[in-house]
């Protein structure tokens, strides 16, 4: 298994069954794919779908219907299309549970950036800013270090998206909880040890009383 994979697997013990869920941009999008078959979760996006499917079969795309990064998905029996407005409602309201997220930058107080590298054009925030402070959990799917440069940080250094809003981190190489003593490696991927981690990351790592081996779906 790829990196993404790995990530995609592990965030998809996430969720339980009932759930909510919003999806980021990319790696989180493959989530829903690795589900466990007992766990059954209604996935919002925020362009106005609420029972967002799998990815239409070669042959059957239905180009009216797409999700917030502009790839064509499916709808479920029983899904719901409305406007942004009543859409951004149930973000803003507090009704979704786990919102899962790419990420530039996470630092040790949970701080996130995730929209912007200085000096290049973006096209803007988009609904991150809401889903951050909306949602009941904010996980972050990333690969841990960008050509070998770290993710993670004691302090972030591009702009922020939001404060102190992540709840866990998951990447190739750990899962990571943000926490009042900074971050926690709760469990590592097999054959990664603690010490990879660490130098792997601009930031102090604690462990977890308990660290087990990251289980995947």
């Amino acid at each position: 298994m790829n990196a993404k994979e790995i990530i995609a697997r592990r965030a998809a013990l996430e969720p339980k069954d009932g759930d909510l869920i919003n999806l980021g941009i990319g790696l989180p999008t493959m989530v829903p794919e690795h589900l466990p078959e007992d766990v059954h979760v209604y996935i919002q996006s925020e362009n106005g779908i609420l029972g967002v499917g799998p990815k239409p079969e070669e042959g059957h795309e239905d180009w009216h219907v797409f999700d917030a990064g502009g790839s064509l998905v499916t709808a479920k029996p029983g899904a719901m299309f409305f406007d942004s407005a009543y859409s951004f409602s149930l973000i803003r309201g507090g009704h979704v549970d786990i919102t899962f997220l790419g990420a530039l930058q996470v630092d040790e107080k949970g701080n996130l950036a995730s929209w912007m590298i200085p000096g290049k054009r973006v096209p803007g925030m988009g609904g991150a800013m809401d889903l951050v402070v909306g949602a009941k959990r904010v996980v972050i799917t990333m690969e841990h270090t960008l050509k070998g440069a770290p993710k993670l940080f004691s302090t972030c250094t591009y702009p922020l998206t939001a404060v102190s809003v992540v709840d866990r981190i998951i990447t190739e190489l750990a899962v990571i909880d943000v926490t009042e003593r900074g971050f926690v490696v709760k469990e590592l991927a097999e054959g990664v040890t603690f010490e990879d981690v660490e130098r792997a990351t601009d930031a102090t790592l604690h462990k977890a009383d308990k660290i087990i081996t990251m289980p995947l779906a």
